[in-house]
C-alpha cells in the first residue's frame, strides 16, 4: 500500500476501529493481528472474510464465546524442545494450554451444519494423551505431582518418612531437660538440614555440627549428632528427586517435540479463529451487519459513523456510483459534511477488512483498490505551507495515484484561496478525477459547485439539513438537493440588526439572490413532500393492519359458524348425560329407601322413571346431529360472583358464590359447595334455543324423579330421642338431594321429649330455613313443618 493510502486510513480513523477490534481478541497474537489488519482489494477475498465474520456472529449468539484466552505463543519453546532442550514446568503448561484450547475449540465447532469456518475447526488436531500427561504431571508452575512417575512417588514417600524421623528426634530433644540450652523450642532449617537454635553459652552442651550463627552471635544453629545420618539420607533423597524431575521434564519435552508440527498448526489455527471471533464480537458490539459487495456502486442504508455513540448518531442513506459517480455535499459549518465523508470512507475500509458495518443489512459496499482522502487542515509551519498549499499537495498526489478503482474523498475543496478561482479550480479537479474513472465525494461551500453538480451529468448534489429555528444541525443527509449556507438566517436569529442583513443582501448580485431563493423554495417543497410521504406511509400501514385484522376476524367467524351447531349439540348432549347420571343416582337412592320404607308407591316411582327416560330421549332427538368427542372450550373472561360457570373437566355447571382473595372461586353445584381455579372453569354466557329446550326438559325430568323418589314426611313415633334426631338428619339429607322445599316431621305429642329434641336440632341445622308446629288439620303440635333452604 502507498504512503498516501496509509495516511488516508489514519485520517479516516481506521486505526481506532482496529483498536476496538484488538480489545475483542483473546490471544496476544490475535490482538497484534487485529492492529495490523488492512483492507483487501479482491472482491472474493472480501466476501469470504465477511462470511467468516457472519458465521462467528451466529456461533457467538447460539453457543457463546469459544474460550481461547489461555493460548500463548509456543513456537520458540517447541523449537528449543526439538533441538533437544528441556522445557520448564511453565513452558510445558503453555503447551498443554494450547492442546486444551484446541480440544475445546474442536468440540465447540463440532456441528453437522457446514459454515465458512467449519474447516478451521476440523483442521484442529487435539492430543488428549499429551495434554493429560502434562497436566497430571505438573500441579503448579514450579511443582511436579507425585504421580508424574512411580520413581518420583517412591522418592517422595521416603523423603516424608525421613523428615518425620528427623522431626521426631529433634522434638524429643526439645521436650527433654536439654531444652534449657535452646534459645527457642523450635525446629528450623539451615543449608537444607534440620537444626535447633542453641544459646551461645551452651553450644558445647549439645554435641553436633554448627551450620550457622545469628548476626548477634547469641544463637548457634546446631545439627545434633543423632540426626546427622537422617539429614544425610534426606540430602541424598533430595538429589534423587531433582534428578528424577529433570528426567520427567526431559521426557515431556521430547513428547512435545515429537508433536511439534501438529501443536504449531493448532496454535496458528487458534489465532486465526481468535481473529475471526474478534470480528464477530465487534459486530455484535456495533450492532453491525454483513453488507452486499459490488464493483460498481456503493449504497448504504441507515449508515452510522462507527466511532460515534450508536444511541446518538444519526443514520443516513448514502449512495455513490450507479446513476452518478460524484457526490457534491453542501451545507453550513458543523452540519455534518465532514462526518458524512468519513462515514463513506471508513465503512468502505471496514468492509474490505472483513468487518461488519454499522448499517442496514440491505446495504451494498463497493470494493476499491485504494481510498484516498484530503480531509482536515494540514497546514505545516515547518514546511512553510499554507492551508491551500497543503491541500493542493495532497490533491496532486491523489490525482497521480487515482484510477477507475479509487475512491477519492475531498473536504472543503478549493478553500483557502480566492472564492472565484477556488471554485473554478475545484470544478476542474473533479472533472480530472472523473476523467480517470474514480468515484468522488466532496464537500464545499461554493455556490458555483452547486450549479456545477446540477448541470453536469453523473454529478449529484447532497446537503446536510440545518434547523434555522433552533440554530442546530439535524445531521440528516438529503440526496438530490444542494444545501444553503443560511448565513443571513443564522445571523438574524443571533440578533444581528436587520439593517445590516439588508445591506449584506443588497451586495449580493441578482443571480446569487435568485439561486438562494430557488434553494429555499426547493427545501420548503422537500419538507412538505417528506411530511406528506410520512403521513401516507402511516395511513398505508394502518390500512394494511386493519385489512389484516379484518381477514383474521372473518376467518375466525367462518370457523366458529361452522362449529356452532356441533358445539351446541355437544353441550346439550353433555347436559343429558349429566341428567342420566343424576337419574341413576336417584334410582339407586330409591332402592335404598325401598328397603327401609315399604309404604312407598312403587308403581308411581316406575311411572315417573319411565316418564323421565321418555323426556331424556325426546331431548336427545331434539338436539339432532351425531355424538362426537367434545372439543376443548374456547377461553372466556374471568368469572365473577353471580356467573354461571361450567367445570371443564366434569362438564358440570355451577353458580359462583364469591371470588376469594387468591383468585379462586367458591361455587355452588347442586347441594355441594366447592372451590376451583379460574383456569378450571369457563363462563357460560348464554344458551342456544336447543340447549334451553334440553335444559327445561332435563329439569322437568329431574323434578319428576326427585319428587317420586324422595318422601316428603317422616314418622318418628316410637323412637328414642337420639334415634329420632339421627333419623331426622338422614331424612333432611335425602330431602335436600331431592330438592324438596317443604317436609313434615311426625313426632307425636306424648311427653314432648322427642318434639323438643327434634326442634332443638332443627334450630342448628344448615339445611333448615324455618319451621313451625302443624296447624289444625296437619296434626297440630304432634308434627313440625320444615321449610328447607
Amino acid at each position: 500500500m502507498t504512503d498516501l493510502f496509509e495516511k488516508s486510513m489514519i485520517t479516516l480513523e481506521l486505526p481506532r476501529v482496529l483498536e476496538q477490534l484488538s480489545a475483542c481478541a483473546a490471544t496476544q497474537e490475535g490482538k497484534e493481528k487485529a492492529l495490523q489488519l488492512r483492507p483487501m482489494t479482491d472482491l472474493d477475498d472480501v466476501q469470504r472474510a465477511q462470511e467468516e465474520t457472519s458465521a462467528a456472529v451466529k456461533m457467538l449468539v447460539l453457543r457463546g464465546n469459544p474460550g481461547l484466552s489461555g493460548v500463548k505463543p509456543v513456537g520458540a519453546i517447541l523449537h528449543r524442545a526439538d533441538m533437544g532442550g528441556s522445557l520448564n514446568t511453565r513452558e510445558l503448561l503453555e503447551v498443554a494450554a494450547v492442546l486444551r484450547c484446541a480440544r475445546t475449540a474442536k468440540e465447540y465447532g463440532d456441528s453437522e451444519e457446514k459454515t465458512p469456518i467449519s474447516h478451521l475447526f476440523h483442521a484442529l488436531t487435539p492430543n488428549r494423551f499429551l495434554e493429560d500427561t502434562i497436566t497430571n504431571s505438573i500441579v503448579g508452575e514450579d511443582e511436579l505431582a507425585d504421580s508424574a512417575s512411580s520413581e518420583l512417588a517412591s522418592i517422595r514417600r521416603h523423603m516424608r518418612a525421613t523428615e518425620a524421623k528427623v522431626r521426631d528426634i529433634l522434638q524429643k530433644l526439645i521436650s527433654s531437660n536439654q531444652s534449657k540450652y535452646l534459645q527457642e523450642s523450635i525446629i528450623t532449617i539451615r543449608s537444607d538440614r534440620y537444626v535447633v537454635p542453641v544459646k551461645s553459652e551452651h553450644k558445647n552442651a549439645i554435641p553436633g555440627l554448627v551450620h550457622d550463627v545469628s548476626a548477634s552471635g547469641s544463637t548457634f544453629f546446631i545439627e545434633p549428632m543423632g540426626v546427622v545420618k537422617a539429614n544425610n539420607e534426606l540430602r541424598e533423597l533430595l538429589a534423587k528427586e531433582k534428578k528424577e524431575i529433570e528426567r520427567i521434564l526431559a521426557e515431556l519435552s521430547a513428547q512435545c517435540a515429537a508433536h511439534k508440527e501438529d501443536i504449531l498448526e493448532d496454535y496458528q489455527l487458534l489465532v486465526w479463529l481468535d481473529s475471526i471471533f474478534a470480528r464477530g464480537q465487534l459486530s455484535l458490539k456495533m450492532e453491525g451487519s454483513q453488507p452486499k459487495l459490488s464493483d460498481k456502486y456503493l449504497r448504504l442504508r441507515k449508515a452510522r459513523h462507527p466511532l460515534l455513540d450508536k444511541k446518538k448518531a444519526v443514520a443516513n442513506d448514502l449512495e455513490l456510483g450507479g446513476t452518478f459517480d460524484t457526490l457534491m455535499i453542501t451545507g453550513p459549518n458543523t452540519g455534518g459534511k465532514t462526518v458524512t465523508l468519513k462515514t463513506i470512507g471508513l465503512i468502505t475500509l471496514m468492509a474490505q477488512c472483513g468487518l461488519h458495518i454499522p448499517a442496514g443489512a440491505d446495504s451494498t459496499v463497493r470494493v476499491f483498490d485504494r481510498v484516498l482522502s484530503d480531509i482536515g487542515d494540514e497546514q505545516s509551519i515547518a514546511q512553510s505551507l499554507s492551508t491551500f498549499s497543503s491541500h493542493m499537495t495532497n490533491i496532486v498526489g491523489i490525482l497521480e495515484e487515482a484510477d477507475d478503482r479509487t475512491l477519492i474523498l475531498l473536504d472543503e475543496l478549493g478553500a483557502g484561496t480566492d472564492p472565484v478561482e477556488g471554485a473554478a479550480l475545484a470544478a476542474a479537479i473533479i472533472d480530472s478525477a472523473r476523467g480517470l474513472g474514480a468515484a468522488v465525494a466532496a464537500t464545499t461551500h461554493y455556490a458555483e459547485l452547486k450549479v456545477y453538480a446540477m448541470t453536469t451529468p453523473g454529478v449529484e448534489n447532497a446537503s446536510c439539513e440545518f434547523n434555522v429555528e433552533t440554530l442546530a444541525p439535524t445531521y440528516r443527509l438529503i440526496l438530490g438537493i444542494p444545501g444553503k449556507s443560511n448565513a443571513f438566517a443564522i445571523s438574524r436569529r443571533l440578533g444581528l440588526p436587520e439593517y445590516i442583513i439588508e445591506k449584506a443582501a443588497a451586495r449580493l448580485d441578482a443571480e446569487n439572490v435568485r439561486f438562494e431563493d430557488v434553494l429555499t423554495r426547493l427545501d420548503q417543497q422537500r419538507q412538505e413532500m417528506e411530511a406528506e410521504r410520512a403521513e401516507a406511509k402511516r395511513l398505508k400501514l394502518e390500512m394494511e393492519q386493519s385489512a389484516s385484522k379484518a381477514r383474521e376476524y372473518r376467518e375466525k367467524l367462518e370457523a366458529e359458524r361452522a362449529k356452532v351447531v356441533e358445539k351446541a349439540q355437544a353441550e346439550a348432549r353433555a347436559i343429558i348425560e349429566e341428567a342420566r347420571a343424576a337419574s341413576d343416582l336417584a334410582l339407586n337412592e330409591l332402592k335404598e329407601i325401598k328397603k327401609r320404607q315399604d309404604k312407598l308407591d312403587w308403581q308411581k316411582v316406575n311411572d315417573s322413571r319411565a316418564e323421565a327416560r321418555r323426556l331424556l330421549n325426546e331431548a336427545e332427538r331434539n338436539i339432532g346431529g351425531s355424538a362426537q368427542e367434545p372439543e376443548a372450550p374456547p377461553p372466556t373472561r374471568d368469572a365473577v360472583a353471580g356467573d354461571t360457570v361450567e367445570l371443564v373437566k366434569m362438564g358440570t355447571k355451577a353458580t359462583v358464590l364469591s371470588v376469594n382473595k387468591d383468585g379462586t372461586l367458591q361455587l355452588q353445584a347442586g347441594i355441594l359447595k366447592i372451590s376451583a381455579k379460574q383456569s378450571e372453569v369457563r363462563v357460560v354466557e348464554g344458551e342456544t334455543e336447543a340447549q334451553k329446550t334440553a335444559r327445561k326438559i332435563i329439569q322437568r325430568a329431574e323434578r319428576t324423579i326427585r319428587t317420586a323418589a324422595v318422601p316428603s314426611e317422616i314418622d318418628l313415633r316410637g323412637m328414642m330421642t337420639d334415634e329420632a334426631v339421627m333419623a331426622v338428619e338422614r331424612f333432611l339429607d335425602t330431602a335436600m338431594m331431592g330438592k324438596l322445599e317443604t317436609v313434615t316431621i311426625i313426632h307425636g305429642k306424648g311427653t314432648g321429649a322427642v318434639r323438643n329434641a327434634v326442634r332443638s336440632y332443627l334450630k342448628r341445622s344448615r339445611y333448615v330455613k324455618a319451621f313451625r308446629p302443624g296447624r289444625y288439620g296437619e296434626g297440630e303440635d304432634g308434627v313440625t313443618v320444615v321449610t328447607l333452604k
